[in-house]
């Protein structure tokens, strides 16, 4: 029996892609925001998405189980690596504490307190930048390869993202407080380049036919 692997980060990039974008939506139905663009300034965080009403049962429901596909996308990453004679080490490892920083930002979510605020900041922030060093990490394997072309644009796009992440911390050092209308919108972002790469590595994993075998 076989199993095809490629589906499952297509899922997960599904899954949080709609987790985020229906929390939103219920939020602006409900009430509890005016409608903007989150991925503009002057709107919401994502964290702010999913504390109220009906969304707040959304996002754990769907960040929770993201968080444990995440993990077994790296997982499988490394036996991925394996089957083009290449090897990894701290996928896995860096990959436990970023669904845990996930797991932690998600439960926590919709509890006040500064204690919790500083639970929910260290948890978006480990689950960004160890995912993203992670990319960096498969990128950098598949370029020692036999087929380096696989590792080229996940390359430019680890170099994107990470570009992104640094304009944010610019911003903020020079801007101050003005850059609190710019903010949020740079989570959303990072949020859909996060899903873009989860997407691509997919279709590596379809081009070369990454499956796993299970005996009966």
């Amino acid at each position: 029996m076989t199993i095809r692997c490629w589906h499952l980060p297509w899922a997960t990039a599904l899954l949080l892609l709609a987790t985020l974008h229906t929390s939103f939506a219920i939020t602006g139905w409900e009430g509890f925001i005016s409608w903007c663009n989150p991925y503009w300034a002057d709107c919401i965080s994502i964290s702010h998405s999913g504390r109220h009403g009906l969304a707040y049962f959304v996002f754990k429901g769907g960040m929770i189980p993201a968080a444990v596909l995440l993990w077994l996308f790296w997982y499988l990453n490394t036996h991925w690596l394996t089957t083009i004679g290449q090897r990894q080490a701290g996928l896995i490892a860096i990959a436990s504490v970023a669904s845990l920083a996930l797991l932690v930002y998600t439960l926590v979510l919709g509890h006040s307190g500064d204690g919790f605020r500083t639970l929910r900041r260290f948890g978006v922030v480990l689950f960004f930048g160890l995912n993203f060093v992670n990319f960096v990490l498969l990128a950098k394997a598949l370029f020692r390869s036999h087929q380096p072309q696989l590792g080229r644009v996940l390359t430019r796009a680890s170099a994107v993202t990470l570009g992104v992440a640094l304009i944010s911390l610019l911003l903020d050092a020079l801007l101050g407080d003005a850059y609190d209308r710019l903010e949020n919108a740079f989570e959303w972002w990072l949020s859909l380049m996060l899903t873009g790469l989860l997407v691509y590595v997919g279709q590596l994993w379809q081009h070369t036919d990454f499956r796993l075998y299970s005996r009966r």
